[in-house]
């Protein structure tokens, strides 16, 4: 046995299997912040929230259970490195479950932000093929179990991995689009609308960038677990961002509520250093800026006062 014989599979592995406990305590942490902010949310959203929590604890003390099998119990059995346990093939399953409540929860979102239900339907129709290709995966490497033999599901992962890409790039696009269409040109409206386009665009960017290293390395490195080391923390991503979403709404709100008047010399309808228009030109604070934007409560319910919208909950 010569040093760095196992780098590339069992060393690759326990890399992607640290970095998803070290998301996973992050995930905990949001979980029980999200569970002390006692936010008035429907009961359908606490319960995705849950069942998140509980699919991600199983899942990361599954992978660990494999790393304990791996490395101790068959210590001196390299043989056993060929073998997919279970937590590996039930990968796919968990990443595919938490890709798809996200997507789902943020396509709610950009129905209740554009009323469009054409962009809903968008994200419904990739999301539900895009888990149950991710469900096939986990069951054909279930089935087949042995690592070399793995790439014989070549297509279904290609099929699973890009739809789940496309899926996120849409949601991350649309949800971009919508909100920078939503400027006001007023600082203190614009900086909550600059913030939730950076979230946006991070829901996707992570979880999209892990899932193409992820498609890219099984094709290209199929004897090796480099794969394993980008698809096992997907799930956690998932989770970690839409948890993120949530608990950043109280932040939100706190900043549009801080806002003091603004210059009404320089400040009009049109927005600052627009000019005037005959008929139109009514000069605003801040403080009725605020009254003109979309207000929405913990329970989901809101209601539209303006073109501005602040992030709702289904």
């Amino acid at each position: 046995m010569a040093a760095g014989d196992y780098d590339g599979t069992i060393g690759t592995l326990l890399i992607g299997i640290f970095f998803n406990t070290y998301l996973y305590g992050l995930v905990t942490y949001q979980f029980a912040a999200y569970h002390r902010a006692k936010f008035n949310d429907r009961l359908e959203l606490r319960l995705m929230v849950l069942f998140l929590f509980l699919l991600d604890t199983v899942h990361s003390a599954a992978v660990i259970y494999m790393a304990w099998v791996y490395v101790v119990t068959n210590y001196d059995q390299p043989a056993a490195l060929t073998n997919a346990l279970w937590p590996y093939t039930f990968t796919p399953i968990a990443t595919a479950l938490a890709a798809l409540l996200t997507q789902i929860f943020l396509g709610h979102r950009i129905w209740r932000l554009s009323g469009s239900n054409v962009l809903f339907g968008i994200v419904i129709l990739l999301a539900i093929p895009s888990c149950i290709l991710g469900f096939l995966c986990g069951i054909k490497a279930w089935i087949i179990k042995v690592l070399v033999e793995l790439p014989q599901i070549n297509n279904l992962v290609t099929g699973w991995l890009v739809m789940q890409v496309i899926a996120d790039a849409f949601v991350t696009g649309t949800l971009s689009i919508i909100l920078a269409r939503s400027r006001t040109g007023f600082r203190k409206t614009d900086t909550v609308i600059n913030r939730l386009i950076r979230g946006a665009i991070q829901t996707g960017l992570f979880a999209g960038i892990f899932s193409l290293c992820d498609l890219l390395t099984f094709l290209e490195l199929p004897t090796t677990n480099l794969y394993g080391m980008f698809a096992i923390p997907i799930g956690r991503i998932y989770t970690n961002t839409l948890l993120d979403t949530l608990l950043s709404r109280q932040d939100l709100r706190n900043q549009m509520a801080s806002g003091t008047a603004v210059n009404m010399d320089s400040m009009s309808a049109w927005g600052p250093s627009q000019g005037s228009r005959p008929g139109n030109v009514h000069q605003l604070s801040e403080l009725e800026i605020r009254k003109e934007v979309q207000v929405v409560s913990d329970t989901g319910s809101f209601e539209t006062k303006g073109a501005m919208p602040i992030p709702e909950e289904p």
